[in-house]
């Protein structure tokens, strides 16, 4: 592991393809509840800082930051086609099948999903929190590169980023009320649900297609390794944001 980033072993293939990684919250340059490698400017951070730890975390993985693609994410199921390095409003999905542009996802216990589909040269990054997950955003961005770019599932290979784990993710039944069986568990002493985002997601993936040999799934929780990534609901939302990022080289 990278100080800076965690790139998953799985697409150690597509090394020369691919700029794809999750950062870690190391490195950088911002303090206090931000400390170090704040990537968000939707806080009270320096913008200084942000655009410092954004140029180190470029420069690590080989591009700059003028090839980012960001969105403002607003926990829905809306999907973007990208032609242009930039930032849009109110979407959690983006793909492209353009070079040379990076997508960027924001993260802080909400799962990152990323997409590649090295068949049609197609690429896809997702934020998924509890709404994105059961608005199954991960499936509306593969069918919208199905639909934008003719990609097949079983063609793709897949990150399912850290996030808050399934011991971690502590919700009333308002919230789990909205998952099925498989995705949540019952804690008597607590009297809380569990649920399960990851296995989710997976599951979004693996329906269309994708096979299970072709998806790597963080071991991490935010939740519990605030040592190495910003947590929002471990640091009670003050606290920064890290990017899973991918790009065709």
């Amino acid at each position: 592991m990278h100080l800076l980033y965690y790139r998953p072993s799985i697409f150690s293939h597509f090394n020369k393809e691919l700029h794809l990684a999750e950062s870690t919250r190391l490195g950088g340059v911002s303090t206090g509840c931000y400390k170090s490698l704040n990537l968000s400017f939707n806080n009270t951070d320096t913008a200084e800082n942000v655009v410092e730890n954004r140029k180190r975390l470029a420069k690590s993985l080989g591009y700059d930051i003028d090839q980012l693609a960001s969105i403002h994410q607003v926990h829905g199921d809306r999907v973007l086609r990208i032609h242009q390095p930039g930032h849009w409003q109110a979407y959690d999905g983006l793909i492209t099948n353009k070079k040379g542009i990076v997508l960027a996802i924001s993260i802080a216990d909400c799962t990152p999903v990323l997409i590649y589909d090295p068949s049609q040269k197609a690429i896809g990054a997702v934020h998924a929190g509890w709404k994105g997950t059961v608005a199954q955003i991960t499936a509306q961005a593969l069918l919208a590169m199905r639909d934008a770019f003719g990609t097949k599932p079983a063609d793709c290979w897949a990150y399912i980023g850290s996030c808050i784990g399934a011991n971690d993710f502590e919700v009333d039944a308002d919230v789990a009320d909205h998952f099925d069986e498989k995705y949540k568990t019952w804690n008597h002493e607590k009297k809380k649900f569990f649920v399960d985002l990851k296995t989710s997601n997976l599951d979004q993936l693996t329906r269309l297609g994708v096979s299970n040999s072709q998806i790597a799934i963080s071991p991490h929780s935010t939740y519990r390794c605030t040592d190495r990534y910003f947590s929002h609901r471990a640091e009670q939302g003050k606290t920064g944001r890290m990017l899973a990022v991918i790009g065709m080289k």
